[in-house]
């Protein structure tokens, strides 16, 4: 009975106590931060096209080196990238759709038509900012497709 009495009474102070504000441990904080993905990042660009015309990408459509896409390797497919070269300030913002470039030191692989408008054709190689503008959208249909095959048939 004494334990109950004790229980409710340190029950009581907590719910009757001022609120304090509560922070994660620091450890927690370097965490998040280490695992969200940098607004911007700088490296080198090259572009690909003629030789992979029409085969699939990481996301299943065939490869156009007259659309404005690109390839990286760690942002989300359907992302929306504003690309800059540093060398002459052209910009163009572009589509995720698949994944690359195989070649390390290289941070974005575009298409040639990217290339082209961002002015690094002929050379091959640029060094370029790259900036998320957009997140590809949940198919919310396919969410929910998926939800009702999982129910049992009962439901």
């Amino acid at each position: 009975m004494k334990k109950l009495a004790m229980g409710c009474a340190v029950g009581a102070l907590v719910v009757l106590s001022p609120r304090s504000e509560a922070r994660p441990p620091a450890a927690a904080t370097v965490l998040l931060a280490a695992s969200l993905r940098p607004a911007l990042q700088v490296g080198i660009a090259s572009w690909y096209g003629p030789e992979l015309e029409g085969s699939p990408t990481a996301n299943g459509e065939p490869f156009d080196m007259n659309g404005l896409t690109a390839a990286h390797r760690e942002l989300p497919i359907g992302a929306r990238v504003r690309v800059t070269n540093l060398l002459n300030k052209r910009t163009i913002t572009l589509r995720i759709n698949d994944r690359g470039p195989c070649i390390l030191g290289r941070v974005l692989d575009v298409s040639m038509a990217a290339a082209s408008k961002l002015g690094f054709l002929r050379s091959g190689l640029a060094p370029v900012q790259i900036e998320v503008v957009g997140r590809p959208a949940l198919k919310r249909q396919n969410v929910a497709v998926a939800s009702r095959a999982a129910m049992p048939a009962a439901f």
